[in-house]
């Protein structure tokens, strides 16, 4: 069965749904009282590290052992703006909808004038084996976003903003066809697309000075997946290496691009400290990452000690790629010009319904799914303009495919996509349309049909911006 849409639908679909499940959070606000044009902004990082478990202690050498939650504040002409971001695997749909309402009533300004996102660590956690219980975060993310909020309006101070780009090959993209089994796999595929567009949305003292910076990279934070230590992965690591860089006197939030099917390059020594929790050879090599990682996903095998020079390869490994894609946000932020003190500030959220689909079998990879018809899925979208720049944002993992078309049709040339984003859709992964033949579990598990979700967020973002 043929599921497109035409895109006619699709756009008036995007003017049309309310969707009673996933509700809109707006807020009717007077604008703050300000008598004329100067850009404000002020920043703020709050630690929100786990307490540490005895039983398996941090190695306390590295920054990005620490997790944050990082929060910019930003007026004009008396409308604000903020821009959040959380060391965190996710952010929960009601914890979102709790958070945006405290931070939209502290600055009373529409919810659709604030961004909250994760940077999807997969080692944001407490400290152990894997757990199955409740995201962490979940029961204190509006509280820390609120008061990272309440200590950002507090330094507002006269800013400029500037939006540049670099880029970083340090991902690439990972639905892959494993030479062996011919069949499709989680693998480094070079052949595939993947966007490495470094993305930083910088705002700056009157003196020159960075005040805050808000980062954009697609590629999935997953060298610490498994572990069983906290970690911020490679953006955590490069948060803290452009903080201190300058002192720690700025705040730098990252943010996820369209990393669906994006994985870092290289994913040895993350692979490694799996393997040594699981008493299987070493040999230098690369190792195949999927029949490693299996057996302590699935709970197959005893979850052992690991050994502590493999663990310390591996963060080194994640500060390394922080120090290098650090360095590029640097560097962008050196060059930006077109910087501007009197940005209007406006944004907008829309939310389409498209068809769903329940899945049938539970085969990981590399198998046709086995599937019925299921509940229509929500998906929200939202563009934030800070003057010509475009912050686009779903509340979702988009695959590489459908971020390089949102850029491409903006009519806006400085937008940036930030996925992971302000709630969480009921849909897993969204591949792009071309990409449903990938027996990926990213594909297999997405509770999405085929023919509805790229054409709807590609266009309902390009229609917000053209607004």
């Amino acid at each position: 069965m043929n599921f497109r849409r035409t895109r006619a639908l699709v756009a008036a679909a995007v003017l049309a749904v309310s969707v009673g499940s996933a509700p809109m959070v707006t807020s009717a606000v007077t604008p703050v009282a300000q008598s004329k044009g100067q850009l404000r902004a002020g920043a703020a990082r709050i630690d929100v590290t786990p307490p540490v478990n005895p039983k398996y202690p941090p190695l306390n050498e590295y920054e990005h052992e620490k997790l944050y939650v990082r929060a910019i504040v930003f007026e004009n002409k008396g409308v604000r703006g903020a821009l959040i971001g959380a060391d965190l695997g996710g952010i929960d749909e009601a914890v979102w909808v709790d958070a945006v309402k405290g931070v939209a009533a502290e600055l009373k300004t529409p919810a659709e004038n604030i961004i909250i996102s994760s940077t999807h660590t997969h080692s944001g956690v407490p400290a152990g084996p894997a757990t199955t219980g409740p995201r962490y975060g979940t029961e204190f993310m509006a509280r820390v976003a609120l008061q990272a909020v309440k200590q950002a309006k507090a330094r507002l101070e006269p800013a400029q903003v500037g939006y540049s780009t670099g880029e970083a090959a340090l991902n690439v993209n990972r639905d892959a066809i494993n030479p062996d089994t011919h069949k499709w796999t989680q693998a480094a595929n070079f052949d595939a697309p993947v966007d490495k567009t470094v993305g930083a949305l910088t705002f700056y003292r009157t003196n020159g000075s960075p005040l805050a910076t808000y980062v954009n990279y697609a590629m999935h934070p997953v060298n610490g997946y498994l572990n069983g230590l906290t970690s911020a992965d490679f953006a955590g690591a490069t948060s803290r290496y452009v903080e201190q860089a300058f002192g720690d006197k700025m705040v730098a939030v990252f943010t996820q691009g369209a990393s669906g099917d994006v994985n870092p390059r290289w994913l040895r020594t993350g692979t490694n400290v799996l393997a040594s929790r699981s008493d299987v050879p070493i040999t230098g090599y690369e190792l195949v990452r999927e029949t490693v990682e299996a057996p302590v996903r699935d709970g197959k095998v005893p979850y052992g000690d690991v050994d502590p020079k493999v663990m310390r390869q591996l963060f080194d490994y994640m500060n390394a790629l922080g120090i290098v894609l650090g360095e590029e946000v640097i560097r962008v932020m050196s060059h930006t010009g077109d910087k501007v003190s009197d940005p209007a500030i406006h944004g907008r959220q829309h939310l389409i319904s498209c068809p769903g689909r329940t899945r049938l079998d539970n085969a990981r990879e590399g198998v046709p799914g086995e599937y019925e018809d299921g509940p229509d899925v929500a998906i929200r979208f939202g563009a934030l303009e800070i003057g010509d720049i475009a912050l686009a944002s779903t509340d979702a993992e988009l695959y590489t495919k459908i971020g390089l078309r949102v850029k491409q049709q903006s009519p806006l040339s400085k937008t940036m996509l930030v996925t992971l984003a302000n709630g969480k859709a009921a849909s897993g992964y969204i591949p792009d349309d071309e990409s449903y033949g990938h027996q990926t579990f990213q594909v297999l598990g997405s509770r999405l049909k085929p023919g509805c979700a790229e054409d709807g967020i590609a266009d309902g973002i390009q229609h917000l911006i053209s607004q």
